[in-house]
Parts: structure tokens; sequence; C-alpha cells
């Protein structure tokens, strides 16, 4: 590990240590670490960085629209190498939201993706993808 030292406005520091204090962490360098990664890994998605992710696809859809149960079932079928495991949930009569757990290429996981929510009568979707760094460690 090695020391870095960091000059803070004032602003800043007070941002940060309210983010200590709602997350609860035990010291600066902890919560620091922690955002540097999270500030790498969104570097990484909005570069187009390859390599292997894993993410989570949620969306809400109508489930009565004309054919579109079977256009995602299909999908995920025709995606299933990406698919590790998804959850379904009736939240009204006619209202479902779907939660997708991905795991592969961050192209490929973004596109299939992007694929889902594109789909008519899809009403919302965001995907979060988190880069697999093998043997990775939190520090």
């Amino acid at each position: 590990m090695q020391r870095v030292t960091v000059t803070l406005d004032d602003e800043l520091m007070a941002a940060l240590d309210e983010v200590m204090a709602e997350r609860g962490y035990q010291n600066r360098s902890e919560a620091i670490r922690d955002l540097a990664r999270s500030g790498l890994a969104r570097a990484r998605q909005d570069s187009g960085a390859a390599g292997p992710c894993v993410a989570a696809l949620v969306y809400v859809y109508d489930h009565a629209a004309r054919d579109l149960s079977r256009r995602l079932t299909n999908a995920h079928h025709d995606h299933h190498d990406l698919s590790v495991s998804s959850l379904h949930v009736h939240l009204d009569h006619g209202t479902c939201m779907e939660v997708s757990v991905l795991k592969g290429e961050t192209g490929a996981v973004r596109h299939f993706a992007e694929h889902v929510m594109a789909e008519r009568s899809v009403r919302h979707g965001e995907l979060v993808l988190i880069p697999d760094a093998p043997g990775g460690t939190r520090d």
C-alpha cells in the first residue's frame, strides 16, 4: 500500500465527511479508497473499456403488451451465456419488474441490456455494471 497526500478544499472535505457519516466509514482512507474505486470503475465504463463484468439489469414493463413477454424471454434465451439469474416481480395488475443478474464481457452485457431496454412497452430500465477484476481485493 502507498501513502498519498491530497489537499482538499473545505467544501469537498465537508462533503467527504458527510458521506463517511452516512455510510459508516471508520476513517477517511477507507472512504477515499472506495470513492476512488467507484470513480475509476465509472471512468472505465464511460470510456467503453472492455473486459469481464457482472451487472444487474432492472426494467419495468407492461406484461400485457403484445408479444413482449415472449420477446423478452427469447432475448434472455438467445443470450443464456450472459444470464446468471432473474427475479420477476408483479408490481400491479399490468406492470412487472424484472431484475436480471448478468456476467460476461462488458460490451456484450451492455449490448444485451440496451436491446432489452429498447423493446417497445419496456417503460424504464437501468443497467448497473461492475467491472470484474479477477483476484481483485478490497483493501
